[in-house]
């Protein structure tokens, strides 16, 4: 039939549409990401099978071969040997061929083996989903012409590029490439502008990688991460159990290091920034506040041009010169193995001299440093 079983307005093409690659997009987040590759939540085995079931169907992806490729981003992020980086495959490169570049990352064998433990292995994963990982989507194809008719091939075609663009091409490419940081990860991490709707709450990608092994994304009030909600959703439905949620607290300030960096940076480095270019004028005051996000930056990050600006800033007050040695400091501090009386020791000394430096919010900090680690040690 020229329309199918159903004849719909063309507004219901595009919702029907929408809530196709929707469901597809739920399933990649919750069931591959932050259930297989992180390990953040368990789902209850049919959710589990469900949102595996509807993967077959419409992008084909084995469960294993996903699960590998992307543990495999997250120990060498950014880095030789990551598979899909636009720091080093281009921007344009993995936009618009991230598939092919995780195609080629998935037939590594030895790649296989080493990250993709832990994934289904069960009677149907060996004979159906992964044997005939085509099969699925020449059913979607089928389902798709059954029910909506010629119409239906271009929806099918809408859910087979689907992840490919956004999750291959957008979150592995944008996602490390343009955008705001909420932590300074030694990635090139980012958040994307807010397409929760589109895909999942993955756009939250600088928040995944300071915490991959939270199930929620969001951090900040305007942050949504629509996948969350479908996890309080299940949870609530006795489908699904989260581990962990959300980024470390204030009570657990000593947890993290990108934690604690955050902090220093909102609460010393730019308020010094501030307070020093309400003292210059002109061309001073602008290259201050022009350069602020890079004095935030982890320095191992800066290219040699963006290390001659912070250097040009640093001597321009030498306030925010101290400040900034002692942000330094404290990245080196948390490199430390903590818990031990080395790290105490070493802890104790930055915050003696963060009281003794005679700026206000520095001591400041120190102070709530030293009792946040007080109270860890109850």
């Amino acid at each position: 039939m020229l329309y199918g079983y159903f004849d719909l307005p063309w507004w219901g093409y595009l919702l029907v549409g929408a809530g196709l690659t929707h469901l597809t997009i739920v399933s990649v987040t919750l069931y591959l990401h932050r259930a297989q590759a992180h390990r953040a939540l368990t789902l209850h085995p049919l959710a589990s099978h469900l949102f595996r079931f509807w993967l077959w169907l419409t992008t084909g992806m084995i469960t294993r071969e996903w699960v590998a490729v992307h543990r495999r981003h997250h120990a060498r992020c950014d880095s030789d040997g990551d598979p899909h980086s636009p720091q080093l495959e281009g921007i344009a490169a993995v936009l618009w061929r991230g598939a092919e570049l995780y195609g080629v990352a998935a037939r590594d064998t030895e790649l296989l083996r080493r990250y993709g433990q832990g994934t289904p292995d069960d009677w149907i994963e060996r004979q159906l989903y992964s044997r005939h990982s085509l099969l699925g989507i020449g059913l979607m194809l089928l389902l798709d012409l059954a029910c909506f008719g010629v119409i239906g091939l271009t929806l099918w075609a809408v859910q087979m590029i689907w992840i490919p663009f956004w999750a291959a091409g957008v979150v592995n490419g944008l996602g490390h490439w343009s955008g705001y940081r909420n932590f300074e990860t030694p990635d090139a991490s980012r958040n994307l502008f807010p397409l929760a709707l589109l895909i999942g709450g993955e756009e939250l990608h600088n928040n995944h990688h300071a915490a991959p092994g939270s199930a929620r994304l969001s951090y900040r009030w305007f942050e949504l991460d629509i996948g969350w909600v479908y996890i309080r959703l299940l949870q609530g439905l006795r489908l699904a159990q989260v581990k962990r949620a959300g980024l470390i607290g204030q009570q657990e300030l000593l947890a993290t290091r990108l934690q604690v960096l955050r902090l220093y940076g909102r609460q010393v480095l730019l308020p010094i920034l501030q307070q020093e270019s309400r003292h210059c004028a002109g061309a001073v005051k602008r290259r201050l506040l022009q350069n602020r996000w890079l004095l935030l930056r982890e320095r191992t990050m800066l290219n040699s041009q963006q290390q001659a600006r912070v250097q040009h800033s640093l001597a321009l007050s030498q306030v925010v010169a101290t400040v900034y040695e002692f942000q330094n400091r404290l990245q080196a501090l948390w490199q430390l193995p903590r818990s031990t009386e080395h790290w105490l020791s070493a802890l104790h000394e930055w915050c003696r001299d963060a009281r003794h430096s005679d700026i206000d919010c520095l001591a400041e900090f120190a102070e709530r440093l030293l009792r946040a680690q007080a109270v860890a040690l109850k």
